[in-house]
């Protein structure tokens, strides 16, 4: 029987922390957002934004920090070495793990982490139909004319992202810049999240290249990509609404407001490349907003 996602995050724990974590009850299994690992402390799960203590004792060693990255990388670290470099990666399942320690640099570089002090075991999670009642009110017309997906950091960005393209990819070719690995989860080629029967996928490049190669060579509909952070961004999402493709992204921020309030997101606006947003409450429940373009 295949895995599930939480089944997955916690195969890559050493063997007694993996009986502490799946010994949480089912209801908590099937919420668990993420396990947070902390050297001298005791292990927590994260469960709608509420850290809560794993079941048994004993603090988190250093060595349970260095086994965790050993089996999340195959005892091959170095091969992740640049991910690693970012503070994360992710592995197979597009599930995320996020490093804490002390950091090598030179010239101003990070070169490596080591003396890992914590480690945040994000679980990916899929939910067929999220969006499914978003789409006509994206689709004026019948026609997809572009989003951007907006909410803090935790309230299913990425979960809604996957499911848009999902949809979206039933009807036309999408192009998918995923740049960390956590939409479609490629191993070996192969997503292993349903990202839709017409998508393209480019994982681990940036998305100010990756957006651009996904427009000249697989001539795609619409180009989606997750968590617009950098000036490139908006530069080369900007040369891909000119060339007549629509666009679905998401970014950080808690409502319209919020965006505007951003140096980089009021660029964003005055792009003029997505009409409108979609708004993540608290409670997961979605709000449609046309974008105002500033003057």
């Amino acid at each position: 029987m295949p895995m599930d996602s939480f089944e997955e995050v916690t195969a890559l724990l050493p063997p007694a922390l993996r009986e502490r974590a799946r010994a949480l009850p089912p209801l908590l299994r099937r919420r668990c957002e993420e396990l947070r690992l902390r050297a001298g402390r005791e292990p927590t799960v994260t469960v709608e934004r509420s850290e809560l203590p794993l079941p048994g004792e004993g603090k988190i060693t250093r060595r349970d920090l260095e086994l965790t990255v050993e089996i999340a990388t195959q005892a091959s670290a170095h091969t992740a070495l640049e991910r690693v470099r970012q503070g994360w990666f992710t592995v197979r399942g597009g599930h995320r793990i996020g490093l804490c320690g002390s950091v090598w640099t030179e010239n101003g570089q990070v070169k490596n982490l080591r003396c890992l002090s914590s480690l945040d075991l994000r679980v990916a999670h899929a939910v067929p139909g999220c969006g499914a009642g978003l789409l006509p009110r994206l689709s004026p017309g019948g026609a997809f004319g572009g989003a951007l997906v907006l909410a803090p950091p935790g309230f299913g960005k990425t979960t809604l992202l996957r499911d848009l393209v999902r949809l979206l990819s039933q009807t036309g070719r999408v192009g998918l810049c995923d740049e960390r690995g956590e939409v479609a989860a490629l191993w070996e080629g192969e997503p292993q999240m349903d990202v839709g029967p017409h998508t393209d996928v480019l994982e681990g490049c940036p998305k100010a290249k990756g957006l651009l190669m996904l427009l000249r060579g697989m001539n795609p509909r619409i180009l989606c990509c997750d968590e617009i952070t950098d000036p490139a961004d908006l530069r080369a999402l900007e040369s891909c609404a000119n060339c007549g493709v629509k666009l679905l992204a998401t970014a950080h921020a808690s409502g319209v407001e919020d965006l505007r309030a951003k140096p980089l997101y009021r660029s964003l606006l005055e792009s003029r490349v997505f009409p409108r947003a979609v708004v993540i409450g608290r409670g997961r429940e979605y709000r449609v907003e046309e974008l105002p373009w500033q003057s």
